[in-house]
């Protein structure tokens, strides 16, 4: 077979390029690593319940056009992200906001916490930040520093704060009204049904081989007799940049995640939240995710899964890319060869190596697809 495009991966980036690209009558094929489709957006039903396989995700947006977009392929209900932090046998509301600082210092006002937290930073005297433990101090004091930063940061990035660069955190918000609400985005829910729906339905009139990569794929291609071998006139690759090119310069470098998914048919509510965050670094998890208040679930049993963050080496699922200037030195090299590459485009997280949200997936897949028409 001939097609038009092939594309390596079938995540949201490649399964909204591959939609746009068939809804114009282009011939589209998608090989798949994993072994089904959507990437670490992926959601599998258990028990009733969507499982969001891969973390939690939270669709948010400001962008109404990518709202329309994605509200084309799934009903969204208006779930709205309120974690919960725990430190020792402390509980809080994030992110940071008035009744964080009401239940941390036993007070009522924003002039009393903005007078608490000005006096610590004022204490601490910090002009020049030198990491990023010096930074987030700077920037939220001690106490909301200890509490929930500190711990969490550490585990995120199996460093101490002390050993990170200060550029990670520019800068830590503080509300100083009750809003619980994590986002300021207008635009914020879950799909009802999870968002495997989602990505089946963009790639609706594509052909899609899952569970064999890229080069697996073209290695096996090459075998075939030359009459039967598959082509294509080009290609959007959205898996590791550095691996397309073979390593060559070296490895980028992320961090990884490890999860563990209980089911829990005996229990209805588990922790009365869909993410509780534990700051505490002695804990060697993260966060633990409730999957049904996702989508505010009352059926019997629950499905919970613990987050526990991990180095990554080459092999491992890549999560987030580390944007030092090392690596985005060794990256600027990558981008060269890629940017020389005849009918090779790259996308995604992993294809650029940055760090997107879910709406600005979408957001620069359409702009691709642009770019190509």
């Amino acid at each position: 077979m001939h097609y038009d495009y092939l594309i390596a991966g079938t995540g949201l980036f490649g399964a909204v390029f591959a939609h746009e690209m068939n809804k114009r009558g282009k011939k589209v094929l998608l090989v798949e690593k994993k072994d089904h489709i959507a990437g670490n957006i992926y959601t599998e039903n258990e028990m009733g319940i969507n499982v969001h396989r891969f973390g939690a995700h939270i669709f948010h947006t400001s962008d109404k056009e990518v709202w329309d977009y994605v509200n084309q392929f799934a009903q969204f209900n208006h779930y709205i992200n309120s974690p919960v932090a725990v430190y020792k046998d402390e509980l809080y509301n994030m992110p940071f906001n008035m009744n964080t600082f009401s239940k941390m210092w036993n007070i009522k006002t924003p002039a009393q916490a903005k007078e608490i937290i000005a006096a610590q930073i004022a204490e601490l005297n910090i002009t020049e930040p030198k990491n990023l433990e010096e930074q987030a101090l700077s920037l939220v004091g001690r106490d909301v520093y200890e509490k929930l930063v500190k711990g969490y940061t550490e585990k995120q990035w199996g460093r101490d704060c002390k050993d990170l660069p200060s550029f990670i955190i520019k800068r830590l918000p503080l509300r100083f009204t009750f809003d619980n609400n994590y986002f300021n985005d207008p635009y914020q829910g879950i799909p009802k049904g999870g968002y495997t729906q989602i990505v089946e339905k963009l790639l609706e009139g594509c052909t899609v081989l899952t569970g064999i990569s890229y080069q697996d794929f073209c290695a096996e291609n090459v075998k075939k007799p030359s009459g039967e071998q598959d082509s294509w006139d080009r290609l959007l690759y959205t898996g590791m940049i550095d691996e397309y090119f073979g390593y060559c310069y070296g490895e980028l470098e992320y961090r990884s995640l490890r999860f563990e998914t209980e089911c829990l048919p005996e229990e209805d509510n588990y922790q009365g939240n869909a993410v509780v965050n534990y700051t505490e670094r002695e804990i060697p998890y993260t966060r633990i995710i409730e999957h049904k208040h996702f989508e505010f679930g009352n059926q019997k049993g629950t499905v919970i899964t613990r987050e526990y963050p991990a180095a990554w080496q080459k092999g491992d699922e890549p999560y987030y890319p580390i944007n030092d200037e090392k690596n985005g030195q060794l990256y600027a090299r990558y981008a060269e060869l890629a940017a020389k590459e005849q009918n090779v485009l790259f996308g995604g997280r992993l294809g650029q190596y940055k760090y997107y949200d879910m709406d600005k997936v979408i957001r620069a897949a359409l702009d691709m697809v642009q770019s190509e028409l």
